[in-house]
Parts: C-alpha cells; sequence; structure tokens
C-alpha cells in the first residue's frame, strides 16, 4: 500500500507531519511535572510513542482544581469535529469521558458512576458531622 506523506501546518499545532491514510488517534498527552498534570489534547498517529510531536493540538485540560474549585478544559470545537467526521479517528476514553461532559459525545457511565459514589460519599461525611455535632452539644 502506498503511503504518500503529507504536511500540515497549523497555528497551535507546530510541525505536523504525518501519512494521510496512517490511523490517527485524539488522546491526552501530558505535558505537566511531577505533582503538577496537566493535558494537552492532541490528535496523533494512533501507533507513534505518546511523547512524539502530534499532528494537531485541539485542546487542554488541567485537572488540578483553581480557586474557585474548577477543573479547566479548552476545546476547538470546530477541529474536533474536523478530525472526526472527515477522518474517522479513534478516541481515547480519557478524551471521550472529556467530549462528554462538554455535550460533543454522550456522557459515558463511568461519568454517571463517579458522580454518583461522590454524591454518596458526600452524604455519609454530611451524616457522620450532624452526629459529631449532635455528640459534643
Amino acid at each position: 500500500m502506498c503511503r504518500r506523506l503529507v504536511k500540515m501546518l497549523h497555528k497551535g499545532a507546530g510541525c505536523g507531519t504525518f501519512f494521510k491514510n496512517s490511523a490517527k488517534s485524539i488522546r491526552l498527552v501530558n505535558r505537566g511535572c511531577t505533582n503538577r498534570p496537566f493535558y494537552h489534547i492532541v490528535v496523533a498517529e494512533k501507533f507513534r510513542e505518546v511523547k512524539d510531536q502530534a499532528i494537531e493540538q485541539v485542546g487542554s485540560y488541567d485537572p488540578i482544581p483553581n480557586e474557585h474549585n474548577e477543573k479547566l478544559v479548552a476545546l476547538n470545537m470546530e477541529r474536533i469535529r474536523y478530525w472526526l467526521a472527515e477522518n474517522k479517528v479513534r478516541v481515547s476514553p480519557p478524551a471521550a469521558e472529556i467530549f462528554g461532559l462538554a455535550g460533543l459525545f454522550p456522557v459515558a457511565p463511568s461519568t454517571c458512576m463517579k458522580a454518583w459514589r461522590n454524591r454518596k460519599r458526600d452524604a455519609e461525611l454530611e451524616a457522620n458531622n450532624k452526629a459529631e455535632a449532635q455528640e459534643t452539644s
């Protein structure tokens, strides 16, 4: 099978060189350091190393909550839709979970289960705090 080398240059992508017919995936790439993760959401060739140069960066994700208890996500929806529609890329599970929360995909069942567990844990903590308050008064 003949693969034709194509060069694409996008503003936020760096220098994305890739084979036109190769399998691609949208995945998270860790660009943070120890104890401070920060992820870029990139389109990359499926069988390349994680730290290899990506074709295009389509977003970023900061999992550490800020002072308002928010986890920040930035997505270029136009480019994500382009890659999903035109090139039929594979999406990694963590990226699919983020896209589900953003409304691009259906909400992942693991997200619903995580929210359910957090609500259950918070209810138990609140009940324990009430019991302790009654014991002390």
